[in-house]
């Protein structure tokens, strides 16, 4: 056993945003299509957190064109890049899938004033901008890879 953990502890990411169920956020995570990666933005609501370890994953809810969308993010994965707070969340549940049920005005959530919530969320995202930090160098490393790949398909041309 303290072999896995060891080695799940290798895998374990270290800029770790510190955000939780209520909060609205923005995960910046990586898509690869092909031979071309990007970078999408998927903002809504953290509905719930599973597992713990390096398994531990989050819920994110939205709504869009009327329909309700969420999608499931691993805390520890390479492909999310950052996760930043939008606005803080003033729940009582460790769990909010009641949302999932209202509709409308209903399925807002308070947003939390107090000057701790705002220290947390100016730290959450002082952690997103050194994860910014890396997306601007995959930004980099992407444009890079396109144009080798452009001058190499020129050489064979000639």
């Amino acid at each position: 056993m303290d072999l896995i953990k060891t080695i799940e502890e290798q895998q374990k990411k270290a800029n770790v945003s510190d955000f939780k169920v209520g909060d609205t956020v923005k995960v910046h995570f990586e898509i690869i299509e092909g031979k071309t990666k990007r970078i999408q933005i998927f903002e809504g609501l953290v509905i719930c957190f599973k597992n713990e370890g390096i398994r531990k994953t989050f819920t994110v809810r939205k709504i869009s064109y009327g329909v309700g969308v969420e999608r499931v993010f691993p805390v520890n994965s390479p492909r999310v890049i950052k996760v930043e707070i939008v606005r803080p969340g003033k729940v009582r549940r460790s769990k909010i899938y009641y949302v999932r049920d209202k509709i409308g005005k209903d399925a807002k959530i308070k947003e939390l004033l107090t000057p701790k919530a705002k220290a947390r969320v100016a730290n959450a995202n002082a952690v997103a901008n050194q994860a910014s930090q890396a997306e601007a160098a995959l930004k980099a490393e992407i444009k890079a890879e396109t144009a080798a790949e452009a001058a190499a398909n020129k050489n064979k041309k000639k």
